[in-house]
């Protein structure tokens, strides 16, 4: 069974707001009834402030007064919704693959021109000043700059990757333009 967000914090609440036995809110928040007890009692839980189930839609009010009604009847947790949201933005990559990060973005513009810089920076997790520098070669390290595929190096995953040159090539065809043919196997180290 899932728990309720904060389950002690929302113990605190049931406590102060409600008529529920300590069984009850112990059976919803996933605690033994002392424990329960000992925060209705102030010796667990002082300064915790208490958390609105009702308000954060994890119950409902009539649940409550249907519950507080029969002390056999036990709160039901509200179904929460899905929260698979696609990463927004940069995103963290370790120091110890943040060098490479360079090479990516080189071998993204030799490879597929066409993407723009902000489908490089939500791929790659960079900003576009460093885009640009790698572009005209103002970058402090262009010297030693390598195009690598940001895949092998573990810096995006393949179907990211395929997604962003998906959308890219459909942006040409809108605008009248024809996409560039995918690199071919062998073509990573022209």
């Amino acid at each position: 069974m899932s728990l309720p967000l904060m389950p002690k914090a929302t113990a605190v609440w049931l406590i102060d707001k409600t008529g529920l036995t300590f069984e009850q809110i112990a059976d919803f928040c996933g605690m033994h009834p002392l424990e329960v007890q000992a925060i209705a009692d102030g010796e667990v839980a002082q300064g915790i402030n208490g958390y609105d189930p009702v308000a954060n839609k994890q119950i409902t009010m009539e649940d409550i007064h249907r519950c507080e009604a029969d002390s056999s009847l036990r709160l039901k947790l509200l179904p929460q919704p899905e929260l698979h949201k696609k990463q927004k933005g940069g995103r963290y990559t370790p120091v110890a693959k943040r060098n490479d990060r360079p090479d990516a973005i080189a071998f993204l513009l030799r490879s597929y021109p066409h993407l723009t810089d902000t489908q490089i920076v939500k791929l790659l997790g960079t900003t576009k000043d460093t885009i640009q520098k790698i572009r005209d070669r103002s970058h402090w390290n262009s010297a030693n700059i390598k195009p690598r595929d940001p895949v092998i190096l573990g810096l995006c995953k393949q179907a990211d990757l395929n997604d962003a040159v998906s959308a890219a090539n459909e942006r040409l065809t809108r605008e009248g333009l024809t996409p560039p043919p995918l690199p071919g196997p062998g073509t990573e180290a022209a």
